[in-house]
């Protein structure tokens, strides 16, 4: 079972979220700001995280850039009810993907799975990596 960290000011969006992710079989955490949110990434590891970009004390984009300096390997899922600039530059800064609010139930679920399925895929390369750097080296003479 996936567990996705939620990350909204918004009490009815996380709520509505939660119900619906929870409903498809997710482990859901909340957090109501991005402060809180990087507290919560930095003890517990996270497949997925869905995060506001306007928000008090610590905005999407910090959150996403501090994030990012935690462990690289999580796709975090930008959502905003302000389609403009901001949303550029959460991709640019390595964002998965980008939400617009209220989000599209089904555009929400597929660019989950996708977020997942890169996150597994990531997790397997990097253990066939260390599967690969621990095969011994060959020994021999050349004969010349």
């Amino acid at each position: 079972m996936a567990s996705i960290l939620i990350i909204d000011d918004e009490k009815a969006i996380r709520k509505t979220l939660t119900e619906i992710l929870s409903y498809e079989g997710y482990k859901i955490d909340e957090a109501s700001d991005g402060e809180e949110g990087l507290k919560k990434f930095a003890d517990k590891t996270y497949d997925v995280v869905l995060c506001d970009i306007k928000m008090p004390k610590v905005d999407g984009i910090e959150f996403l850039e501090k994030a990012k300096d935690i462990n690289a390997d999580v796709p975090i899922i930008m959502i905003s009810g302000h389609g403009n600039i901001d949303t550029a530059r959460c991709c640019k800064k390595g964002a998965f993907d980008y939400i617009s609010k209220p989000p599209d139930l089904n555009r929400l679920l597929i660019t989950l799975r996708n977020a997942l399925d890169k996150q597994t895929l990531v997790t397997e390369t990097k253990v066939l990596k260390r599967k690969v750097s621990k095969v011994q080296e060959i020994v021999g003479k050349a004969l010349l």
